[in-house]
Protein backbone atom coordinates (compact mmCIF):
# COMPACT_ATOMS: atom_id res chain seq x y z
CA UNK A 1 0.00 0.00 0.00
CA UNK A 2 2.77 2.54 0.71
CA UNK A 3 4.84 1.72 -2.75
CA UNK A 4 1.81 1.13 -5.09
CA UNK A 5 -1.34 3.49 -3.78
CA UNK A 6 1.62 5.98 -2.06
CA UNK A 7 -0.46 5.84 1.57
CA UNK A 8 0.98 5.63 4.72
CA UNK A 9 -0.96 4.04 8.24
CA UNK A 10 -0.41 6.18 11.01
CA UNK A 11 -0.85 4.21 14.65
CA UNK A 12 -1.67 7.05 16.71
CA UNK A 13 -4.21 9.17 15.26
CA UNK A 14 -7.71 8.51 17.12
CA UNK A 15 -11.07 8.37 15.01
CA UNK A 16 -11.08 8.55 11.29
CA UNK A 17 -8.84 10.61 8.99
CA UNK A 18 -5.95 7.98 9.93
CA UNK A 19 -5.38 6.86 6.88
CA UNK A 20 -3.02 9.31 4.23
CA UNK A 21 -3.69 8.74 0.81
CA UNK A 22 -6.36 7.09 -1.59
CA UNK A 23 -6.63 3.38 -0.51
CA UNK A 24 -7.47 1.20 -3.45
CA UNK A 25 -10.44 -0.16 -4.75
CA UNK A 26 -9.44 -3.34 -5.22
CA UNK A 27 -6.55 -5.73 -3.35
CA UNK A 28 -3.17 -5.01 -4.22
CA UNK A 29 -0.55 -7.77 -5.96
CA UNK A 30 0.72 -10.45 -3.59
CA UNK A 31 4.07 -10.11 -2.41
CA UNK A 32 6.48 -12.13 -0.97
CA UNK A 33 8.96 -11.19 2.16
CA UNK A 34 12.07 -12.29 2.50
CA UNK A 35 11.40 -12.76 6.40
CA UNK A 36 9.82 -15.29 7.83
CA UNK A 37 8.98 -13.63 11.15
CA UNK A 38 7.62 -9.93 11.50
CA UNK A 39 7.82 -9.66 15.04
CA UNK A 40 6.51 -6.60 17.09
CA UNK A 41 6.14 -5.50 21.31
CA UNK A 42 8.67 -5.54 23.88
CA UNK A 43 7.50 -7.32 27.44
CA UNK A 44 7.88 -3.36 28.69
CA UNK A 45 5.58 -1.97 26.14
CA UNK A 46 2.72 -3.66 28.07
CA UNK A 47 3.34 -0.99 30.99
CA UNK A 48 4.72 1.85 29.39
CA UNK A 49 1.55 1.83 26.56
CA UNK A 50 -1.05 -0.84 26.58
CA UNK A 51 -2.02 -0.94 30.38
CA UNK A 52 -5.32 0.93 30.04
CA UNK A 53 -6.03 0.46 26.65
CA UNK A 54 -10.01 -0.74 25.64
CA UNK A 55 -11.19 -3.11 23.07
CA UNK A 56 -11.43 -0.19 20.42
CA UNK A 57 -7.70 0.93 20.89
CA UNK A 58 -6.52 -2.49 20.34
CA UNK A 59 -8.72 -3.26 17.85
CA UNK A 60 -6.88 -0.41 16.03
CA UNK A 61 -3.17 -1.57 16.87
CA UNK A 62 -3.72 -4.88 15.62
CA UNK A 63 -5.15 -3.42 12.10
CA UNK A 64 -2.07 -1.21 12.07
CA UNK A 65 -0.01 -4.19 12.80
CA UNK A 66 -1.66 -6.16 9.86
CA UNK A 67 -1.71 -3.48 7.78
CA UNK A 68 2.23 -3.63 8.56
CA UNK A 69 2.56 -6.99 8.03
CA UNK A 70 2.95 -8.10 11.26
CA UNK A 71 2.64 -11.74 12.04
CA UNK A 72 4.48 -12.29 15.64
CA UNK A 73 3.62 -10.56 18.74
CA UNK A 74 2.88 -10.94 22.59
CA UNK A 75 -0.45 -11.32 23.74
CA UNK A 76 -0.08 -11.10 28.02
CA UNK A 77 -3.06 -9.76 28.91
CA UNK A 78 -5.35 -12.12 31.30
CA UNK A 79 -1.96 -13.95 32.83
CA UNK A 80 -2.60 -12.67 35.81
CA UNK A 81 -6.40 -13.93 36.04
CA UNK A 82 -4.87 -17.44 35.31
CA UNK A 83 -2.08 -17.42 37.57
CA UNK A 84 -4.71 -16.77 40.45
CA UNK A 85 -6.78 -19.66 39.29
CA UNK A 86 -3.38 -21.83 39.63
CA UNK A 87 -2.63 -20.57 43.27
CA UNK A 88 -5.76 -21.03 44.62
CA UNK A 89 -5.82 -24.88 43.34
CA UNK A 90 -2.56 -24.89 45.06
CA UNK A 91 -3.97 -24.05 48.34
CA UNK A 92 -2.62 -19.73 48.47
CA UNK A 93 -5.14 -17.82 49.63
CA UNK A 94 -6.76 -14.63 48.25
CA UNK A 95 -4.78 -12.32 50.84
CA UNK A 96 -1.00 -13.97 49.55
CA UNK A 97 -1.60 -13.96 45.53
CA UNK A 98 -3.32 -10.03 46.45
CA UNK A 99 -0.14 -9.43 47.81
CA UNK A 100 2.20 -11.04 44.94
CA UNK A 101 0.74 -9.18 42.02
CA UNK A 102 2.21 -5.71 41.62
CA UNK A 103 -0.23 -2.55 40.40
CA UNK A 104 -1.58 -2.82 36.61
CA UNK A 105 1.05 -0.17 35.71
CA UNK A 106 4.12 -2.33 36.82
CA UNK A 107 3.27 -5.97 35.45
CA UNK A 108 5.53 -5.87 32.75
CA UNK A 109 8.10 -5.99 35.74
CA UNK A 110 6.47 -8.49 37.73
CA UNK A 111 6.27 -10.66 35.17
CA UNK A 112 10.33 -10.86 33.95
CA UNK A 113 10.56 -11.20 38.28
CA UNK A 114 12.44 -7.59 38.67
CA UNK A 115 10.00 -6.98 41.42
CA UNK A 116 6.21 -7.63 43.27
CA UNK A 117 3.74 -6.27 45.48
CA UNK A 118 4.87 -2.21 44.09
CA UNK A 119 1.16 -0.75 43.67
CA UNK A 120 -0.94 -3.47 43.91
CA UNK A 121 -3.15 -5.43 44.69
CA UNK A 122 -4.73 -6.18 41.40
CA UNK A 123 -8.92 -5.45 41.66
CA UNK A 124 -10.83 -8.03 40.20
CA UNK A 125 -12.56 -5.83 37.69
CA UNK A 126 -9.03 -5.94 36.38
CA UNK A 127 -9.04 -9.47 36.01
CA UNK A 128 -12.45 -9.29 34.18
CA UNK A 129 -11.59 -6.81 31.92
CA UNK A 130 -8.28 -8.25 30.99
CA UNK A 131 -9.82 -11.54 30.06
CA UNK A 132 -13.11 -10.12 28.71
CA UNK A 133 -9.55 -7.88 26.25
CA UNK A 134 -7.31 -11.40 25.28
CA UNK A 135 -10.38 -14.33 24.23
CA UNK A 136 -13.62 -14.25 22.27
CA UNK A 137 -16.51 -15.82 23.71
CA UNK A 138 -16.67 -14.08 27.05
CA UNK A 139 -19.53 -11.39 27.12
CA UNK A 140 -20.26 -8.28 29.13
CA UNK A 141 -23.23 -6.44 29.18
CA UNK A 142 -24.93 -9.41 26.82
CA UNK A 143 -22.25 -8.52 24.01
CA UNK A 144 -20.18 -10.93 22.78
CA UNK A 145 -16.29 -10.22 22.62
CA UNK A 146 -14.09 -10.42 19.22
CA UNK A 147 -10.92 -9.77 21.18
CA UNK A 148 -7.18 -9.47 20.73
CA UNK A 149 -6.24 -13.25 20.28
CA UNK A 150 -9.17 -13.97 17.65
CA UNK A 151 -8.29 -10.76 16.17
CA UNK A 152 -4.50 -11.73 15.73
CA UNK A 153 -5.27 -15.06 14.66
CA UNK A 154 -8.50 -14.08 11.87
CA UNK A 155 -5.03 -12.16 10.32
CA UNK A 156 -2.94 -14.39 10.18
CA UNK A 157 -0.73 -13.55 13.02
CA UNK A 158 0.81 -15.79 15.65
CA UNK A 159 0.35 -14.82 19.49
CA UNK A 160 3.00 -15.56 21.81
CA UNK A 161 1.60 -16.36 24.99
CA UNK A 162 3.51 -15.88 28.52
CA UNK A 163 5.27 -18.84 29.81
CA UNK A 164 6.46 -19.84 32.99
CA UNK A 165 9.86 -17.81 33.82
CA UNK A 166 10.24 -19.16 37.52
CA UNK A 167 9.24 -15.95 39.64
CA UNK A 168 6.97 -17.02 42.42
CA UNK A 169 4.98 -15.74 45.31
CA UNK A 170 6.64 -16.31 48.24
CA UNK A 171 3.89 -18.15 50.16
CA UNK A 172 4.61 -21.03 47.50
CA UNK A 173 6.65 -22.16 50.37
CA UNK A 174 4.01 -22.67 52.85
CA UNK A 175 2.12 -24.61 50.81
CA UNK A 176 5.04 -26.65 49.95
CA UNK A 177 7.42 -26.36 52.75
CA UNK A 178 10.62 -28.20 51.16
CA UNK A 179 10.18 -25.92 48.17
CA UNK A 180 13.48 -24.27 47.18
CA UNK A 181 12.73 -20.93 46.51
CA UNK A 182 16.25 -19.38 46.04
CA UNK A 183 17.70 -22.05 43.13
CA UNK A 184 15.85 -21.63 40.25
CA UNK A 185 15.22 -24.67 37.90
CA UNK A 186 16.73 -27.00 40.67
CA UNK A 187 13.68 -27.79 42.15
CA UNK A 188 11.30 -30.71 41.50
CA UNK A 189 8.09 -28.37 41.80
CA UNK A 190 9.40 -26.01 39.02
CA UNK A 191 7.99 -28.00 36.32
CA UNK A 192 4.42 -28.80 37.97
CA UNK A 193 4.37 -24.68 38.51
CA UNK A 194 5.13 -23.59 34.94
CA UNK A 195 3.06 -26.69 33.40
CA UNK A 196 0.04 -25.96 35.82
CA UNK A 197 0.21 -22.37 34.65
CA UNK A 198 0.25 -22.93 31.17
CA UNK A 199 -2.17 -25.72 31.19
CA UNK A 200 -4.79 -23.80 32.20
CA UNK A 201 -3.72 -20.83 29.85
CA UNK A 202 -4.22 -22.84 26.76
CA UNK A 203 -7.40 -24.33 27.63
CA UNK A 204 -8.35 -20.31 28.31
CA UNK A 205 -6.60 -19.24 25.28
CA UNK A 206 -5.58 -21.68 23.10
CA UNK A 207 -1.87 -21.91 21.58
CA UNK A 208 -0.13 -21.26 18.58
CA UNK A 209 3.21 -22.60 20.19
CA UNK A 210 5.12 -19.91 20.27
CA UNK A 211 5.83 -18.80 24.40
CA UNK A 212 7.65 -16.03 25.87
CA UNK A 213 9.72 -16.31 28.80
CA UNK A 214 12.59 -13.92 30.36
CA UNK A 215 14.15 -15.69 33.84
CA UNK A 216 17.90 -13.57 34.10
CA UNK A 217 16.55 -9.97 32.96
CA UNK A 218 18.36 -7.31 34.84
CA UNK A 219 19.10 -9.45 38.11
CA UNK A 220 22.00 -9.89 39.87
CA UNK A 221 22.10 -14.19 40.05
CA UNK A 222 22.72 -16.82 42.68
CA UNK A 223 25.73 -18.26 40.63
CA UNK A 224 27.35 -17.74 36.93
CA UNK A 225 28.05 -21.74 37.41
CA UNK A 226 27.25 -23.03 33.60
CA UNK A 227 25.80 -26.00 34.86
CA UNK A 228 23.47 -23.88 36.95
CA UNK A 229 22.39 -21.65 34.13
CA UNK A 230 21.98 -24.97 31.32
CA UNK A 231 19.88 -26.38 34.13
CA UNK A 232 17.67 -23.47 34.63
CA UNK A 233 16.87 -22.76 31.45
CA UNK A 234 16.36 -25.86 30.83
CA UNK A 235 13.80 -26.46 33.68
CA UNK A 236 11.95 -23.11 31.81
CA UNK A 237 11.65 -25.12 28.35
CA UNK A 238 10.13 -28.69 29.67
CA UNK A 239 7.89 -27.02 31.76
CA UNK A 240 6.60 -25.92 28.12
CA UNK A 241 6.61 -29.26 26.63
CA UNK A 242 5.91 -31.66 29.28
CA UNK A 243 5.89 -32.35 33.29
CA UNK A 244 6.77 -35.49 32.98
CA UNK A 245 6.50 -37.76 36.32
CA UNK A 246 4.99 -35.02 37.89
CA UNK A 247 3.30 -36.76 40.74
CA UNK A 248 6.09 -39.43 41.90
CA UNK A 249 8.54 -35.97 42.23
CA UNK A 250 6.20 -33.89 44.65
CA UNK A 251 5.80 -36.88 46.90
CA UNK A 252 5.75 -35.52 50.56
CA UNK A 253 6.16 -31.44 49.29
CA UNK A 254 2.73 -30.67 49.95
CA UNK A 255 1.85 -29.92 53.68
CA UNK A 256 -1.00 -32.57 53.86
CA UNK A 257 -1.84 -32.36 50.34
CA UNK A 258 -1.48 -34.12 47.33
CA UNK A 259 -0.86 -32.45 44.49
CA UNK A 260 -4.30 -33.98 41.78
CA UNK A 261 -2.42 -33.68 38.46
CA UNK A 262 -0.15 -35.90 35.93
CA UNK A 263 0.59 -33.31 33.32
CA UNK A 264 2.76 -34.98 30.54
CA UNK A 265 3.31 -34.03 26.71
CA UNK A 266 2.00 -30.65 27.36
CA UNK A 267 3.02 -28.65 23.77
CA UNK A 268 5.69 -30.70 22.07
CA UNK A 269 5.93 -28.35 19.45
CA UNK A 270 7.00 -25.42 21.82
CA UNK A 271 9.26 -22.70 20.48
CA UNK A 272 10.43 -20.23 23.41
CA UNK A 273 10.67 -17.08 22.50
CA UNK A 274 13.44 -15.58 24.62
CA UNK A 275 14.75 -11.82 24.71
CA UNK A 276 18.05 -11.65 24.44
CA UNK A 277 18.72 -8.73 26.50
CA UNK A 278 20.33 -10.17 29.35
CA UNK A 279 23.40 -10.36 27.02
CA UNK A 280 22.76 -6.96 26.32
CA UNK A 281 22.69 -5.37 29.46
CA UNK A 282 25.13 -6.91 31.96
CA UNK A 283 28.06 -8.65 29.34
CA UNK A 284 30.63 -8.55 32.39
CA UNK A 285 28.34 -11.33 33.63
CA UNK A 286 27.50 -13.20 30.16
CA UNK A 287 30.81 -14.76 29.45
CA UNK A 288 31.05 -17.53 26.26
CA UNK A 289 30.71 -20.44 28.60
CA UNK A 290 27.87 -18.76 30.24
CA UNK A 291 25.99 -17.60 26.93
CA UNK A 292 26.84 -21.33 25.62
CA UNK A 293 25.38 -23.00 28.78
CA UNK A 294 21.58 -20.78 28.10
CA UNK A 295 21.69 -20.74 24.54
CA UNK A 296 22.58 -24.75 24.43
CA UNK A 297 20.30 -26.24 27.36
CA UNK A 298 17.45 -25.85 24.61
CA UNK A 299 16.94 -28.20 21.24
CA UNK A 300 18.58 -26.07 18.60
CA UNK A 301 15.22 -24.33 16.80
CA UNK A 302 13.05 -24.90 19.98
CA UNK A 303 14.18 -21.32 21.06
CA UNK A 304 13.90 -17.98 19.31
CA UNK A 305 15.66 -15.26 20.39
CA UNK A 306 15.03 -11.52 20.14
CA UNK A 307 18.32 -9.65 19.37
CA UNK A 308 16.63 -6.84 21.27
CA UNK A 309 18.20 -3.46 20.43
CA UNK A 310 20.19 -4.61 17.64
CA UNK A 311 20.56 -1.37 15.93
CA UNK A 312 22.65 0.11 18.23
CA UNK A 313 24.23 -3.05 20.11
CA UNK A 314 23.93 -6.25 17.92
CA UNK A 315 24.36 -9.04 20.06
CA UNK A 316 24.72 -12.00 17.40
CA UNK A 317 28.16 -10.36 16.92
CA UNK A 318 29.56 -11.19 20.07
CA UNK A 319 27.66 -14.75 20.49
CA UNK A 320 28.67 -16.48 17.68
CA UNK A 321 25.21 -16.01 15.77
CA UNK A 322 23.41 -16.96 19.22
CA UNK A 323 25.59 -20.72 19.15
CA UNK A 324 23.28 -21.60 16.35
CA UNK A 325 20.37 -20.54 17.35
CA UNK A 326 17.72 -18.85 15.55
CA UNK A 327 17.11 -15.21 16.06
CA UNK A 328 15.04 -12.16 15.09
CA UNK A 329 17.27 -8.96 13.94
CA UNK A 330 14.86 -6.17 16.24
CA UNK A 331 15.16 -2.44 16.40
CA UNK A 332 14.49 -1.04 20.10
CA UNK A 333 14.50 2.03 19.29
CA UNK A 334 12.53 4.07 22.08
CA UNK A 335 13.42 3.64 26.24
CA UNK A 336 10.53 3.96 28.46
CA UNK A 337 8.16 6.83 28.25
CA UNK A 338 10.84 9.42 27.01
CA UNK A 339 9.51 11.88 24.53
CA UNK A 340 11.53 13.56 21.63
CA UNK A 341 12.64 12.82 17.68
CA UNK A 342 15.49 10.63 17.60
CA UNK A 343 16.48 7.59 15.55
CA UNK A 344 19.26 5.93 13.55
CA UNK A 345 18.13 5.23 10.22
CA UNK A 346 21.19 4.55 8.63
CA UNK A 347 21.66 2.08 11.51
CA UNK A 348 17.84 -0.15 10.96
CA UNK A 349 18.65 0.30 7.10
CA UNK A 350 21.58 -1.49 7.31
CA UNK A 351 21.59 -4.00 9.84
CA UNK A 352 19.11 -6.24 8.60
CA UNK A 353 21.48 -6.95 6.18
CA UNK A 354 24.32 -7.46 7.57
CA UNK A 355 23.03 -10.14 10.26
CA UNK A 356 22.33 -11.71 7.03
CA UNK A 357 25.61 -11.48 5.82
CA UNK A 358 26.84 -12.70 9.49
CA UNK A 359 29.06 -16.02 9.33
CA UNK A 360 26.70 -19.00 10.65
CA UNK A 361 23.60 -16.62 11.36
CA UNK A 362 19.93 -18.41 11.21
CA UNK A 363 18.46 -14.59 11.19
CA UNK A 364 14.63 -15.35 10.38
CA UNK A 365 13.09 -12.57 10.77
CA UNK A 366 13.22 -9.03 11.68
CA UNK A 367 11.12 -6.50 14.70
CA UNK A 368 10.40 -3.61 16.21
CA UNK A 369 10.47 -3.90 20.22
CA UNK A 370 9.79 -0.55 21.56
CA UNK A 371 9.40 0.20 25.06
CA UNK A 372 6.82 2.78 24.03
CA UNK A 373 4.76 3.61 20.87
CA UNK A 374 3.14 6.43 19.94
CA UNK A 375 6.33 8.16 18.74
CA UNK A 376 8.82 9.05 15.83
CA UNK A 377 6.45 6.54 13.39
CA UNK A 378 9.39 7.48 9.92
CA UNK A 379 11.48 4.71 12.22
CA UNK A 380 8.80 2.18 12.40
CA UNK A 381 7.65 2.90 8.49
CA UNK A 382 11.04 2.58 7.47
CA UNK A 383 11.33 -0.91 9.72
CA UNK A 384 8.15 -2.04 8.59
CA UNK A 385 9.09 -1.31 4.75
CA UNK A 386 12.72 -3.10 5.57
CA UNK A 387 10.49 -6.38 6.51
CA UNK A 388 9.67 -6.89 3.14
CA UNK A 389 12.70 -6.92 0.77
CA UNK A 390 15.87 -8.08 1.28
CA UNK A 391 18.47 -5.29 0.80
CA UNK A 392 18.25 -1.79 2.35
CA UNK A 393 16.95 1.45 0.83
CA UNK A 394 19.38 2.37 -1.66
CA UNK A 395 19.09 6.24 -1.04
CA UNK A 396 17.36 7.29 2.31
CA UNK A 397 17.00 10.68 1.62
CA UNK A 398 14.69 9.89 -1.46
CA UNK A 399 12.86 7.71 0.72
CA UNK A 400 11.80 10.56 3.27
CA UNK A 401 10.59 12.72 0.60
CA UNK A 402 8.34 10.31 -0.69
CA UNK A 403 7.10 9.16 2.86
CA UNK A 404 6.35 13.52 3.50
CA UNK A 405 3.85 12.97 0.27
CA UNK A 406 2.67 9.69 1.65
CA UNK A 407 2.45 10.67 5.10
CA UNK A 408 0.70 14.12 4.83
CA UNK A 409 -1.53 12.38 1.65
CA UNK A 410 -0.41 15.82 -0.54
CA UNK A 411 2.96 16.75 -2.26
CA UNK A 412 4.61 19.97 -0.54
CA UNK A 413 7.90 21.66 -1.75
CA UNK A 414 8.72 22.19 1.82
CA UNK A 415 8.21 18.99 3.13
CA UNK A 416 10.83 17.17 1.75
CA UNK A 417 13.03 19.47 2.75
CA UNK A 418 11.99 19.30 6.60
CA UNK A 419 12.25 15.23 6.14
CA UNK A 420 16.03 15.63 4.83
CA UNK A 421 16.98 18.10 7.86
CA UNK A 422 15.39 15.93 9.99
CA UNK A 423 17.13 12.95 8.69
CA UNK A 424 20.45 14.74 8.57
CA UNK A 425 20.01 15.30 12.62
CA UNK A 426 17.59 14.06 14.93
CA UNK A 427 17.44 10.63 12.87
CA UNK A 428 21.10 10.04 12.22
CA UNK A 429 22.16 9.02 15.76
CA UNK A 430 25.89 8.06 15.43
CA UNK A 431 29.10 8.65 17.42
CA UNK A 432 29.95 9.08 20.70
CA UNK A 433 26.91 11.51 21.61
CA UNK A 434 24.31 9.40 20.74
CA UNK A 435 21.96 8.29 22.77
CA UNK A 436 19.04 6.07 22.69
CA UNK A 437 17.56 8.09 26.11
CA UNK A 438 16.06 11.89 26.03
CA UNK A 439 18.90 13.89 28.05
CA UNK A 440 17.40 16.95 27.75
CA UNK A 441 17.82 18.74 31.28
CA UNK A 442 13.64 18.81 31.17
CA UNK A 443 13.98 14.96 32.36
CA UNK A 444 16.46 14.77 34.50
CA UNK A 445 16.77 16.42 38.24
CA UNK A 446 18.84 19.71 38.28
CA UNK A 447 22.25 20.21 38.84
CA UNK A 448 24.93 21.61 37.17
CA UNK A 449 26.80 18.74 35.52
CA UNK A 450 24.68 18.41 33.14
CA UNK A 451 25.96 17.26 29.54
CA UNK A 452 23.80 18.85 26.78
CA UNK A 453 25.73 17.62 23.95
CA UNK A 454 23.94 15.97 20.97
CA UNK A 455 24.98 14.53 17.99
CA UNK A 456 23.51 17.00 15.27
CA UNK A 457 23.21 20.58 14.53
CA UNK A 458 20.46 21.94 16.45
CA UNK A 459 20.07 24.55 13.75
CA UNK A 460 18.64 21.57 11.40
CA UNK A 461 16.09 21.60 13.79
CA UNK A 462 15.02 25.13 14.03
CA UNK A 463 14.98 25.49 10.19
CA UNK A 464 12.80 22.21 9.82
CA UNK A 465 10.56 24.12 12.52
CA UNK A 466 10.52 26.77 10.62
CA UNK A 467 9.89 25.39 7.00
CA UNK A 468 6.42 23.09 9.28
CA UNK A 469 5.42 26.24 10.17
CA UNK A 470 5.26 27.69 6.45
CA UNK A 471 3.63 24.84 5.19
CA UNK A 472 0.82 24.79 8.32
CA UNK A 473 -1.62 27.26 6.01
CA UNK A 474 -1.88 24.68 3.72
CA UNK A 475 -1.49 21.56 5.40
CA UNK A 476 -3.02 22.15 8.52
CA UNK A 477 -6.03 20.01 7.14
CA UNK A 478 -3.83 16.87 7.42
CA UNK A 479 -3.73 15.25 10.79
CA UNK A 480 -0.56 13.83 10.50
CA UNK A 481 0.78 16.81 9.47
CA UNK A 482 -0.83 18.35 13.02
CA UNK A 483 0.98 15.53 14.76
CA UNK A 484 4.45 16.32 12.73
CA UNK A 485 3.78 20.18 13.84
CA UNK A 486 3.13 19.67 17.76
CA UNK A 487 6.00 17.07 17.71
CA UNK A 488 8.82 19.18 16.07
CA UNK A 489 7.69 22.19 18.20
CA UNK A 490 8.11 20.28 21.24
CA UNK A 491 11.48 19.71 19.82
CA UNK A 492 12.66 23.01 19.01
CA UNK A 493 11.82 24.34 22.33
CA UNK A 494 13.37 21.62 23.97
CA UNK A 495 16.55 22.18 22.33
CA UNK A 496 16.30 26.10 23.16
CA UNK A 497 16.04 24.33 27.00
CA UNK A 498 19.34 23.12 26.40
CA UNK A 499 20.84 26.03 25.24
CA UNK A 500 19.26 28.57 28.09
CA UNK A 501 20.55 26.31 30.68
CA UNK A 502 23.65 26.10 29.21
CA UNK A 503 23.84 29.85 29.25
CA UNK A 504 22.28 30.12 33.07
CA UNK A 505 25.03 27.49 34.38
CA UNK A 506 27.62 29.75 32.77
CA UNK A 507 26.16 32.43 34.20
CA UNK A 508 26.23 31.30 37.68
CA UNK A 509 29.37 29.49 37.42
CA UNK A 510 30.71 33.28 36.50
CA UNK A 511 28.35 34.70 39.01
CA UNK A 512 27.01 37.40 36.64
CA UNK A 513 23.42 38.00 38.53
CA UNK A 514 22.03 39.88 35.47
CA UNK A 515 22.27 37.06 32.49
CA UNK A 516 21.85 34.64 35.24
CA UNK A 517 18.40 36.09 35.39
CA UNK A 518 17.60 36.71 31.82
CA UNK A 519 18.12 33.06 30.58
CA UNK A 520 16.36 31.70 34.17
CA UNK A 521 13.67 34.04 33.54
CA UNK A 522 13.11 32.84 29.71
CA UNK A 523 13.60 29.08 30.76
CA UNK A 524 10.96 29.27 33.46
CA UNK A 525 8.21 31.95 32.53
CA UNK A 526 8.39 31.27 28.78
CA UNK A 527 9.81 27.31 27.58
CA UNK A 528 8.43 25.43 30.49
CA UNK A 529 5.06 27.28 30.26
CA UNK A 530 5.17 26.35 26.45
CA UNK A 531 6.20 23.19 26.73
CA UNK A 532 3.49 22.40 29.33
CA UNK A 533 0.76 23.23 26.84
CA UNK A 534 2.40 21.00 24.33
CA UNK A 535 2.54 17.97 26.67
CA UNK A 536 -1.21 18.49 27.30
CA UNK A 537 -2.49 18.29 23.64
CA UNK A 538 -0.64 14.77 23.66
CA UNK A 539 -1.19 13.67 27.09
CA UNK A 540 -5.03 14.71 26.80
CA UNK A 541 -7.58 12.14 25.04
CA UNK A 542 -4.91 9.42 25.33
CA UNK A 543 -3.45 8.01 28.09
CA UNK A 544 -5.02 9.90 31.30
CA UNK A 545 -8.75 8.86 29.08
CA UNK A 546 -7.94 5.27 28.99
CA UNK A 547 -6.94 5.29 32.64
CA UNK A 548 -9.69 6.32 34.01
CA UNK A 549 -11.89 4.23 31.78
Amino acid sequence: MKVEYATQIPARLEGPGGVQGRLPQKPSPAHDTARRYRYYQNVCTQSYSFVWWDWARWEREIDWMALNGINLALAWSGQEAIWQQVYLALGLTQAEIDEFFTGPAFLAWGSMGNLHTWDGPLPRAWHIKQLYLQVKGREREGVESHRILDRMRSFGMIPVLPAFSGHVSKAIARVFPRVNVTQMGKDPIFPILGSLFLRELTKEFGTDHIYGADTFNKMQLPSSEPSYLAAATAAVYEAMIAGRHCRQEVSGYASGREVPILLQNLDTDAVWLLQGWLFQHQPQFWGPAQVRAVLGAVPRGRLLVLDLFAESHPVYICTASFQGQPFIWCMLHYFRGNHGLFGALEAVNRGPEAARLFPNSIVVGTGMAPEGISQNEVVYSLMAELSWQKDPVPDLAAWVTRFAAQWYGVSHPDTGAVWRLLLRSVYNCSGEACRGHNHSPLVRRPFLQMNTTVWYNRSDVFEAWWLLLSAAATLAASPTFCCDLLDVTRQAVQELVSLYYEEARSAYLSKELGSLLRAGGILAYELLPALDEARAVVVKGNILDYANK
